[in-house]
């Protein structure tokens, strides 16, 4: 399967071809797989470096004339380092962008918490024209992108390094929640890369409590498709959501926001409470933030009460 980095050069390469708007601008990353979009595109390929405010003023002034600026680099230093520049530049003056980032929450574990990011998703919630997408898989995100990337729009798309392993049919629609799995007992609601862990724990709970749960899938963060998780929870009275992100503006809040006409017994939010400090792989993060498999199934069955 092949990762979203080289996903979004080998899109930009395609997409650049048929639309000369298209303007990357990087900070000091991703160079190898986006040259070739920078030696047929030269004059519309720019490296600013790890100047990640001036990449936002520069991209805004890009935008300002009509080009349609692509900017990418880490998620730490692009969105909450750069925050005041993207709500300055491009909420207060109504432009659009495309910002795409890597190495969200602990994507970038052996670099050390400096490279770690819970909150991006939440600062750009905040901006009025915000679309916010977390794509768990190169499919997801080539389509999504496709069809998003010309919108008048503050464009946010997060980028895994993890990516889950189901294949949906195309196309892939943004802004639709989607069922991955029907059932009676109790929904689970994944955001992005986190459906593998939902999966899995839906058939470990199906084998060892003979439990019925309905998995839901959000690649689309904002807007937010409140129809498919109203509809599940009406139906199990309980819901558990798991999300690579801070606790605080998360998928938890979503879910509630779209449930306040819904009856329901019993809900339990799985999100980064904390910093995650250390290094580690991605697994071994995962697990301290108890945000793994098996810290899934535990809540579950809390939720439930069974043991």
């Amino acid at each position: 399967m092949k990762n979203l980095r080289q996903t979004f050069a080998d899109l930009v390469l395609e997409i650049g071809k048929n639309d000369e708007s298209l303007v990357v601008i990087v900070g000091d990353i991703s160079h190898g797989i986006l040259q070739p979009f920078a030696k047929e595109f030269p004059d519309r390929y720019f490296n600013i470096g790890i100047c990640e405010p001036a990449t936002v003023n520069i991209a805004a002034g890009v935008s300002k004339v009509g080009l349609k600026p692509v900017i990418h680099t880490i998620a730490p230093f692009l969105t909450e380092r750069a925050f005041e520049q993207i709500k300055l530049d491009f909420g207060y003056q109504d432009l659009p962008v495309n910002i795409i980032s890597v190495g969200g929450s602990f994507d970038y574990a052996k670099l050390g918490c400096s490279h770690h990011c819970y909150t991006d998703v939440s600062l750009f919630a905040h901006l009025a024209k915000s679309q916010i997408f977390l794509p768990g898989s190169s499919e997801e995100f080539s389509d999504i992108f496709k069809a998003t990337y010309a919108d008048n729009a503050i464009n946010y798309y997060r980028l895994t390094e993890n990516p889950h392993n189901h294949l949906f049919p195309h196309p892939i629609a943004p802004g639709k929640g989607i069922k991955v799995i029907d059932g009676d007992d109790l929904t689970i609601v994944a955001l992005g890369s986190k459906l593998n862990e939902a999966k899995q724990a839906s058939q470990i709970l199906k084998e060892k409590h003979s439990v019925s749960c309905e998995v839901i899938y959000y690649n689309t963060f904002k807007p937010f498709d409140s129809a498919l998780v109203q509809e599940s929870v009406a139906k199990t009275k309980r819901f558990i959501t798991i999300e690579e992100l801070s606790s605080h503006g998360g998928l938890f809040g979503q879910c509630l926001t779209s449930l306040t006409e819904i009856h329901f017994s019993k809900c339990k939010q799985m999100a980064v409470n904390d910093f995650i400090k250390g290094y580690g792989t991605h697994e071994e993060l995962t697990k301290r933030a108890k945000l793994d498999v098996h810290s899934l199934v535990e809540n579950s069955q809390q939720l439930l009460e069974i043991n």
